[in-house]
């Protein structure tokens, strides 16, 4: 058994090692886009795959609790706050790398429509900046990532996707880290071999995103901004806006049961429990109060979950991922079922 003492020590031990990108006792929930939630009692602010290695070997050494943090669009932090050292690694790893050259030795710019370009994202960049890029540069296929508040690593994780498209259709190779194995050192993995499906994956929780190898093409540039305007459109006029993390639940049947469905067909837009309910503007979405409750947030999609079961069988598997609370979420890891 652990040492309950292990998170400081571990502390210790990274300030020793990395200085003041260590930092005891740092809110987590400003860093959510739910905006709630109490403070990990050590965060590293990474600037380098030396300073990963580093809580790795702070992770062997005390047993302590590691939390990556990208965007944090699909992570909920308790209010208690989080036992263990939080990393993000937005600081080294936010890149976007698009090409100047392809292969035949052309710019992009004067390259035929649908030619194939690869573009480089750090496990940390946003989606939204991605796609904003590569549509200003010309370059198609990653616009409906546009909507999408998350990190590159995250949205490997999870396979995100929406309007059409997933990660799962761009993805040429990921680089990795694993904290079980830090001898290894930075690695590649296929996307055959990250076995994407609907919002998931089956990547080790060990293995950090540190950057993700894309396979877009070249397109019309005023096109490829149009359709982000588009989506950007859509997503205003159909979704809300305010603390929540996007869709909670993944469609049970993609295509043919929705999640936000089931839930208007129990007539739940607006069931509120304490500071978060279920928004008005769309069924699959829960939002939080300014200074609200994560406990009151994970209620109420706990209950809006139990509804759904009792009244159509369906059980609905949540898209968030619960950080500090006592017990685990296993809905979070199985897939839904009629």
């Amino acid at each position: 058994m652990t040492d309950p003492t292990a998170p400081a020590d571990a502390g210790e031990f990274l300030r020793e090692r990395l200085g003041d990108a260590v930092v005891a006792d740092r809110p987590l929930g400003p860093l959510t886009t739910y905006r709630v939630g109490g403070a990990a009692r050590w965060f590293v602010d990474a600037r380098s795959v030396d300073d990963l290695l580093a809580v790795a070997d702070a992770r062997r050494r005390t047993g302590v609790s590691v939390l990556m943090i990208g965007r944090g669009s699909n992570m909920l932090v308790a209010d208690e706050g989080f036992d263990g050292v939080a990393v993000s690694v937005a600081g080294f790893a936010g890149e976007v790398e698009l090409p100047d050259r392809v292969e035949n030795g052309m710019s992009v710019a004067l390259c035929d429509d649908g030619d194939p370009v690869e573009v480089r994202a750090g496990g940390g960049a946003a989606l939204p900046v991605v796609a904003r890029r590569t549509a200003a540069a010309g370059i198609r296929g990653f616009e409906w990532a546009v909507g999408v508040p998350g990190s590159i690593g995250g949205a490997v994780r999870m396979n995100a996707g929406g309007h059409g498209s997933d990660m799962a259709a761009c993805v040429i190779d990921v680089g990795l880290i694993d904290l079980d194995d830090p001898d290894r050192g930075r690695f590649r993995t296929a996307v055959a071999d990250l076995g994407l499906r609907f919002r998931a994956s089956s990547l080790p929780p060990a293995q950090i995103v540190l950057d993700a190898r894309l396979a877009l093409h070249v397109g019309d540039r005023a096109a490829a901004e149009a359709e982000i305007s588009e989506i950007v459109r859509w997503r205003r006029e159909h979704q809300p806006g305010g603390q929540n993390c996007g869709s909670v639940f993944v469609n049970p049947v993609p295509g043919e049961v929705t999640s936000g469905g089931l839930i208007d067909g129990l007539d739940l837009r607006g069931f509120r429990i304490g500071t978060s309910w279920v928004s008005e503007k769309h069924a699959n979405f829960i939002q939080a109060d300014d200074g609200g409750s994560a406990a009151d947030v994970r209620a109420v999609i706990e209950a809006v979950r139990r509804r759904v079961a009792e009244a159509t069988g369906y059980h609905l598997r949540s898209e968030v991922r619960l950080v500090g609370f006592d017990d685990t979420d296993p809905m979070s890891f199985e897939e839904a079922h009629p």
